[in-house]
């Protein structure tokens, strides 16, 4: 049977939130090197960091020959997933960046009755519709950051999409686990994908940076990759078996808001936007925190073999 959720898992979900809102901030801190390169290292000091925790553990990361080649695809969606969120934040800034990547819970209304083959809720659409009309607002008065608007968009889909699939895998390993093999996945992806850009970067004399060189890189790196990674993600994977995927996706567009204000604090006037902005911003967290109202009353979401269902975020 799939646990309650108390309000310590709550309240950790929240936190969990924050630290991923977290993540734009210090993308543009990492400025001048490169989305891949960033995502490559996150990836591969992350792979380091877990593999360190499981040899301590002495923990078995044995899974069926199959799941383990769905896990490392996955992976491969998280490190694309992560490519164009940075990327996302440079184009335009963090504000913007993290104000996509509200779209998720639109995109779980639309995937997750597909992939899991369950109804289509209306309040699921409603809310979703509520938060495309406060991507709309932000859209209409931040015309100037559209391409990166469409990026973080675009990787907001990818996000909906691997952590729908992960449903399936959570009841059935360990948290560690599942994290160890898809950051393995996200390594892959972020080692082509950091090959290719190199490859057909014309910016010669650009500054762009492939490899870390200086120390507060380094440092930032380790935060990224030990903290908002190995820790976030790994506690999220345990956590989110407690909520539904809808519900989790939606609380996760709390994002914007968390990291929208850390980046005021941080980066002052380079995050000040339009008051349409914010309405649009207020929007999208209003949906957020209605859902359970509308929810409370509802049993718990079932596969359609009956399992329990549980959930893994970004």
């Amino acid at each position: 049977m799939q646990k309650k959720a108390s309000l310590t898992d709550y309240f950790q979900l929240h936190f969990i939130v924050l630290i991923w809102g977290f993540t734009a901030i210090l993308g543009k801190l990492l400025v001048p090197l490169d989305s891949s390169a960033v995502v490559l290292f996150r990836t591969l000091l992350a792979v380091l960091g877990m593999s360190v925790v499981l040899f301590v553990r002495r923990q078995s990361i044995q899974v069926s020959s199959t799941d383990r080649w769905r896990l490392l695809a996955t992976g491969c969606l998280i490190g694309l997933h992560w490519v164009l969120f940075f990327l996302a934040a440079r184009l335009s800034n963090v504000s913007v960046c993290l104000a996509g990547m509200a779209t998720s819970s639109l995109w779980a209304s639309v995937l997750e009755p597909l992939l899991l083959r369950r109804r289509v809720r209306l309040v699921e659409v409603a809310l979703g519709a509520v938060v495309m009309a406060g991507l709309y607002l932000i859209f209409r008065f931040e015309f100037d950051k559209v391409i990166g608007l469409a990026v973080a968009v675009s990787s907001a889909m990818l996000s909906s999409l691997f952590t729908i699939i992960n449903s399936r895998f959570t009841h059935k390993y360990d948290a560690l686990v599942i994290s160890f093999y898809e950051m393995a996945g996200a390594l892959f992806s972020a080692v082509v994908l950091w090959l290719a850009v190199q490859q057909f970067d014309g910016s010669v004399g650009s500054g762009v940076q492939y490899i870390p060189q200086m120390p507060m890189q380094w440092l930032w790196l380790l935060v990224l990759s030990l903290v908002c990674t190995v820790y976030a993600y790994t506690v999220g994977v345990s956590l989110l078996r407690k909520f539904s995927p809808y519900l989790a996706i939606l609380t996760v567009n709390l994002e914007p808001v968390y990291g929208i204000l850390l980046a005021v604090l941080i980066f002052g006037d380079t995050e000040h936007m339009t008051s349409g902005f914010y309405i649009g911003t207020l929007v999208i967290l209003l949906a957020v925190l209605t859902y359970p109202f509308f929810n409370r009353q509802k049993p718990a979401t079932t596969t359609p073999t009956g399992g329990d269902l549980e959930i893994d975020l970004h």
